[in-house]
Order: structure tokens, then C-alpha cells, then sequence
């Protein structure tokens, strides 16, 4: 008799296509993940999982136990979320997603300070790059920049986004206007020839503080969400009375992108993910003007 434990092993070899995948999926090491497959082959006589040049493959009787090990995963980990639901201590762990940029330079301060008002609770912080599965447990709270969030999750739109266009004294803007745009960008996005004379693409980047940071050295002009440019450009304000960035005056609608605040509708009621979803939302809902783009300093140059 095998529990769920014995075939998550396999699951994740079917998902990652490798057992080193699997093993830092599951963080575990490589001979854990080979010895649980061969214990689970061993005893029932069959080959789950074939190796091939893509990867490892289910094999026919492999395939045949898919969706059923999937059901499993997928019921535990509901049985998961109903309990810590159902969980009224202020204590334990809590898995949080974000952008690194609204973690770097909204939230790290005040999440210290909720850390100091409930030291019984420990975060786990996700900022690298990627939609994290809520379903899964990746996460328990998740602040996003999205349209349009999966229905499976419960919350709020906090606000939607202000972009504007920001340049910097170190850019250049004699006789052409160099842009900084977003990677995967290959053609001239279609506001340059809009608003600039001779526009041209001087470097593409994967990631809005390095897109700040680019702007800031004098690549070029870019469109950025206000928030991180405004929230640097107030702490320089606030140290040296002078601002790296300057606000273009030029208009742009507000999208609609917002920031949600989301969980997953099994936790409603714990207790330790009610109290840090308070506390995000409102120190997020004190920081609305950022989003807006109201602190911007707009400049005259066009």
C-alpha cells in the first residue's frame, strides 16, 4: 500500500522531465527522488518512467496512474488549505509572492515592522520572476500587476497603474531620442514616433529597476509604471534634495493594470494570512499617490 507521498516523487519527475528537476522541486537530492521511483516500480512490477533523449517519459502503465496521482496531489493539497484555513493562531509560516520591485522599495520596511509585531510568524518570500500556482501552496498571499487575476483566487484591486514617460540629465536628446524599452520588443513600440523625433531602440531590459537604473545612466528614455521612479526619486529627494529622474510631460491614459492583493479562497479565514493581508493592503492603500503617478515632478522637457 503506497500513501500520496510515494507518488509525488513520480509526479514531479512527469512534470520536470528530470530527477535533479524533481529533486530541488521537492528539495530533496537526486538519490532520494531515483530511490522512491525504483521502491514504487520495484513493488508493483512495472516501469513507470523511461528515459529519453528530451527527458524522462511515462511509460504506458505510467500514464495510466496520471490523472489518478494528480487527483491525489490535488486533494491533499486542498485537505491543506482547508486546514490552515481553519487555522486561528498567529503563529506559523506564511508563503509570500510579489514583485521584487514593490518588495525592494514598498514593502520591505513595513513587513520588517509587522515581523516585530507578530514574531510567531515567519515569512517565505517569493520575488523571482514567474507566476506562482496559489492552488499548489507556492504561495498564500500574492500582491500581482495584472489585468486580470484566476478566478480560483479571492481579494481586491487595490489600484490601477499610471505610466509616464522618464528621462534623465545624463540622456542625450540632440538629434535623436534613444529609447529603453522592454525585452522582446523588436519593432519601435508605437507611442516613439508619437511623441519623439527620430526614435531608435538603444537597449532592451527584462526588468523595471534595471530599466530605472538604465534611464538613470543615460541609455535612453523609457515608459515605466510611476511607482518605482516616483518612490526612488522621493527617498533621493528626501537625502539630497535632488531627484534622478524627471517626468516628461506628455500624457498618458491610466491602464488598466491593477495591484490585487490575492489568496486563495481556502484561507479566508486563517487567522496569521488574514493579519498580514490586512497589513499589506493598507500600507499599499497608503502608498495609492505612487501608483497614480501624483509625486511625479514634472519636468519641461519634450
Amino acid at each position: 500500500m503506497h500513501s500520496w507521498d510515494d507518488f509525488k516523487y513520480f509526479l514531479s519527475v512527469v512534470e520536470t522531465g528530470s530527477f535533479s528537476a524533481a529533486a530541488k522541486q521537492l528539495s530533496v537530492n537526486h538519490s532520494t527522488v531515483s530511490r522512491r521511483i525504483q521502491v514504487l516500480e520495484s513493488s508493483h512490477g512495472v516501469r513507470l518512467l523511461e528515459r529519453t533523449q528530451s527527458g524522462y517519459q511515462m511509460t504506458e502503465a505510467g500514464a495510466s496512474i496520471f490523472e489518478i496521482a494528480q487527483d491525489l496531489k490535488n486533494s491533499t493539497l486542498k485537505a491543506s488549505r482547508i486546514l490552515q484555513g481553519r487555522d486561528a493562531r498567529l503563529e506559523g509560516e506564511i508563503n509570500l509572492t510579489m514583485p521584487h520591485d514593490i518588495f525592494d522599495y514598498l514593502l520591505v520596511s513595513p513587513l520588517r515592522e509587522f515581523g516585530i509585531l507578530h514574531p510567531n510568524i515567519q515569512f517565505n518570500m517569493l520575488v523571482s520572476k514567474g507566476l506562482r500556482n496559489m492552488a499548489n501552496r507556492e504561495a498564500d498571499l500574492a500582491v500581482r500587476i495584472t489585468a486580470n487575476p484566476p478566478d480560483y483566487l479571492i481579494g481586491s484591486r487595490l489600484t490601477t497603474l499610471q505610466h509616464a514617460f522618464y528621462t534623465s540629465d545624463a540622456v542625450s536628446l540632440d538629434k535623436k531620442t534613444p529609447l529603453v524599452v522592454w525585452e522582446g520588443q523588436k519593432e519601435l513600440p508605437h507611442w516613439a514616433s508619437e511623441h519623439f523625433i527620430s526614435p531608435y531602440i538603444a537597449l532592451r531590459v527584462d526588468d523595471l529597476a534595471s530599466m530605472y537604473r538604465a534611464v538613470k545612466a543615460g541609455f535612453g528614455i523609457a515608459r515605466m509604471p510611476c511607482f518605482l521612479p516616483d518612490a526612488i526619486n522621493l527617498e533621493e529627494q528626501k537625502q539630497s534634495g535632488t531627484q534622478s529622474l524627471k517626468r516628461m510631460n506628455i500624457e498618458i491614459p491610466r491602464s488598466n493594470w491593477g495591484v490585487w492583493l490575492l489568496s486563495h479562497e481556502d484561507l479566508r479565514n486563517s487567522a496569521r494570512i488574514n493579519a498580514c493581508r490586512q497589513f499589506i493592503k493598507k500600507t499599499l492603500v497608503n502608498k495609492i499617490d505612487l501608483f497614480t503617478g501624483k509625486y511625479s515632478e514634472i519636468s519641461t522637457i519634450k
